[in-house]
């Protein structure tokens, strides 16, 4: 008779506790659909099974970094020297790493004081360009030393891949906005003229092969064909030294 008890509250305890572990089970996911809903956003682990590889994907994707199309000397900051009351000048050697042709242009938060030359362009792959930038120093404020010191103004280079050689015109950015991508924000610096360092020699230095490169670009290309004079006659280099040749021969 004891034993007959014990069996049937045996069996009582074990539906008790299974009713009991299916309210949890209930309770916990209807918690957890709750927490979700308030939250309005799931966690990677959270995420429904059928769209796990896709958010994964798009998370990851924005993880990583933006790969560079451009490598820029130098590479985060662009040194003018301070001459209140002049316009300056600095330069950036533009090099395009990329396996393909990529436009690249210029943008400053004092557009009123800054310019570029040139404001954009496109380069080959390995191509590279040195490009001068020009702003106009202020004078300062009392107390205020900006030599060596970082200025406010800032400028961007932004990039976008093109399907081969074109000429440059900003509409570019303009009608690719979403594959255009942000290479540098490059911050001003200012340098004492007077007083020499790698920095100031290293501007110099690019700025007189910036202006070489700029008076090369505005030398007209040089015509490869054969001239021509009067109505069609074609000189030919060779062909005239065979005649001398052959006249000499006729004298001797």
């Amino acid at each position: 008779m004891a034993v007959a008890q014990q069996t049937r509250h045996a069996t009582s305890n074990v539906k008790v506790w299974g009713l009991f572990k299916s309210a949890f089970r209930n309770g916990s996911s209807s918690s957890s659909m709750n927490n979700h809903h308030y939250d309005g956003s799931l966690s990677l682990r959270e995420a429904p099974h059928p769209h796990g590889s896709s958010s994964v994907s798009s998370v990851a994707k924005s993880l990583l970094p933006t790969r560079r199309r451009l490598k820029l000397d130098p590479p985060t900051k662009l040194y003018f020297p301070y001459e209140p009351g002049k316009q300056v000048r600095s330069a950036i050697n533009i090099k395009n790493i990329s396996k393909s042709h990529v436009a690249f242009k210029f943008q400053t938060t004092a557009p009123k004081s800054c310019f570029m030359r040139p404001p954009g362009a496109i380069l080959a792959p390995g191509e590279s360009i040195i490009a001068t930038l020009f702003k106009f120093v202020e004078h300062p404020e009392d107390n205020e030393k900006p030599v060596n010191q970082k200025s406010k103004v800032k400028f961007r280079i932004m990039s976008l891949k093109v399907n081969g050689p074109m000429d440059y015109v900003p509409e570019l950015f303009d009608e690719q906005k979403d594959q255009a991508a942000v290479e540098q924000i490059l911050r001003v610096v200012f340098l004492d003229p007077e007083h020499p360092s790698p920095a100031l020699e290293k501007l110099n230095y690019q700025l007189a092969d910036a202006d070489a490169s700029f008076e090369a670009r505005k030398k007209p290309p040089q015509d490869s064909d054969p001239k021509t004079i009067g109505e069609g006659l074609v000189i030919d280099e060779w062909k005239e030294r065979r005649e001398r040749y052959l006249a000499g021969q006729q004298l001797t």
